[in-house]
This record gives C-alpha cells, sequence and structure tokens, in this order.
C-alpha cells in the first residue's frame, strides 16, 4: 500500500519519503529538513502515535498530521492525538487523500507567504 501511494503522490509533483516504522519516521525527521506534512496509518509497526508526534513536534511545531486509516483504527486513536484531517481507506481513498493533501499545503504556503511577506516589511 505504501508503494501505491508513494506512485500517486510522486504523480502529483510531490516529494515523498516512506518509512516502515515509527523508528524510521524519528530518524528521518531529526537528521533531514523538516517535512511539511506527515501522512500516517496508526497501525504503523513499532510506534505509538501520541508519543511519535509528540517527539515529532519537538522537532517541527507545526506538522499537518492526515489519518488514513479505517474508521475503526481512527476512533481509538483520535482519543490519544488530535490529526488535521482523516481520511478513510477504501475505494476512492487515494483521490481524497490527494485532495486532503493539496488543500492543506496550499492552506499552510498561504500562511507561510503571509509571514514572510510580514516580516518583509518589518525590515
Amino acid at each position: 500500500m505504501r508503494e501505491f501511494l508513494r506512485r500517486e503522490m510522486l504523480a502529483e509533483g510531490y516529494s515523498v519519503e516512506l518509512a516502515e516504522n515509527g523508528r524510521e519516521v524519528l530518524k528521518w525527521a531529526y537528521h533531514r529538513e523538516p517535512a511539511d506534512l506527515l501522512i500516517i496509518d496508526p497501525d504503523l509497526p513499532d510506534a505509538e502515535e501520541s508519543l511519535l508526534l509528540k517527539k515529532l513536534r519537538q522537532r517541527i511545531t507545526y506538522l499537518p498530521v492526515v489519518f488514513h486509516t479505517f474508521f475503526s483504527d481512527y476512533l481509538s486513536a483520535s482519543k490519544i492525538i488530535t490529526p488535521t484531517e482523516f481520511v478513510e481507506k477504501g475505494g476512492s481513498s487515494i483521490e481524497n487523500l490527494k485532495k486532503v493533501v493539496k488543500e492543506i499545503l496550499n492552506k499552510t504556503a498561504g500562511t507561510a507567504d503571509m509571514k514572510k511577506e510580514s516580516e518583509d516589511m518589518r525590515t
């Protein structure tokens, strides 16, 4: 499933990093440029979601998180952490996921542009 999502998101022009487990997510976050967005399945091996996201947010203060999972898994995990968005796995989930990712990144890009303009005006 990860490879399928990777191909689909690459086709949309996104840079994609895959992780097989929570340890890889943290290794990537602490040794590379910060992510703009995280798509996570709560079934990620060796990862307790709330601890993983807490550590990630120490490195990346604002990190939009999209849960891509089944509704029943989301209900369990959402009691622990609050994702930015939820996309249920299923027939058209990839199209929904692309839409959500685009909306989030457009929104965060607009916020970053406004912040930069504000800083430029002060200098």
